[in-house]
């Protein structure tokens, strides 16, 4: 593989290619000391590829490496190397810079069917329709552009430019329905779960089995993700205008609202504020507590 020996791509090829073909050798050129003498960085390499009428960065030279799918894009190296290169020197390729989205809000809205989006403005797309759709909406009001200084598999930082707008903007409405229809335990324990996955997809460990049984509690307790998000998107911003037809929702305005209504009796939490004083004022008594 062509993956750099400094990178998180050398150890996410390997892992995955011993998992699923244990018997395959793997070669990194990258690593290989004789190659790194007459190749010790992507410079020479182009210029080794340029002297043989190869052009390695057609349409010019830009400050920065690319990396790119229908999830987002990664800018990296080069420029972007030192911590004084401010990150407004990448050109977006999947939107704009909020300063230079429209001076407008939009309206965006997306159904949740069991934590899957299923339709947006109205309309039923499959899943790849409605990550380029949502690419689209998102990066044209600035949506989704993060800098960023990540920890490597290897133990090293490194730093880049993110831009993914169809994920951020779906992934902020539907944390609105997980809002809704998540009870506290429930919201922490998808919290660590959520967290688990990324670190295994991170690592290269999307097939092992801590992944599998993360995933399946993830798609249980999804299960009640079911509703109808609107957002208005401005220059960046997510701003929430309404969540409708979420029929698993936990939140009852009559018990959370500070007016009178048929909601909660008020008197009613005073017994559960007795209970709550009997441990605090054991620990007090105990000196337990830092003053």
């Amino acid at each position: 593989h062509g993956a750099t020996g400094r990178g998180n791509d050398q150890m996410r090829f390997e892992r995955y290619t011993n998992v699923l073909a244990p018997e395959m050798k793997v070669y990194a050129p990258w690593r290989d000391p004789v190659l790194l003498r007459e190749f010790p960085g992507r410079r020479q390499m182009a210029e080794f590829l340029s002297r043989r009428g190869i052009e390695a960065f057609a349409g010019g030279r830009k400050r920065y490496s690319t990396d790119a799918n229908l999830a987002g894009i990664s800018y990296e190296a080069m420029d972007l190397e030192s911590l004084e290169t401010p990150c407004t020197i990448v050109k977006p390729q999947m939107g704009v810079w909020p300063q230079q989205a429209p001076n407008r809000p939009e309206k965006f809205s997306v159904r949740f069917h069991e934590g899957r989006a299923v339709e947006i403005n109205g309309r039923r797309m499959n899943p790849l329709q409605i990550m380029r759709e949502a690419n689209r909406i998102g990066g044209r009001n600035g949506v989704g552009i993060k800098n960023a200084l990540e920890n490597r598999i290897i133990g090293t930082k490194s730093r880049g430019v993110y831009e993914a707008p169809g994920m951020e903007l779906l992934g902020s409405c539907l944390r609105i329905v997980y809002q809704a229809t998540m009870d506290r335990s429930c919201a922490d324990l998808f919290a660590q779960l959520s967290s688990l996955v990324a670190r295994q997809i991170y690592g290269g460990r999307y097939y092992d089995p801590a992944t599998t049984a993360a995933l399946a509690a993830i798609h249980q307790m999804a299960r009640f993700a079911s509703g109808l998000v609107t957002v208005a998107l401005y220059k960046g911003n997510i701003h929430f205008v309404s969540l409708t037809e979420c029929r698993a929702s936990l939140y009852n305005e009559a018990d959370s609202s500070m007016e009178a209504s048929a909601g909660l009796n008020p008197a009613s939490s005073q017994g559960y504020a007795e209970i709550q004083s009997v441990e605090a004022r054991t620990l007090a008594r105990a000196g337990q507590i830092r003053r």
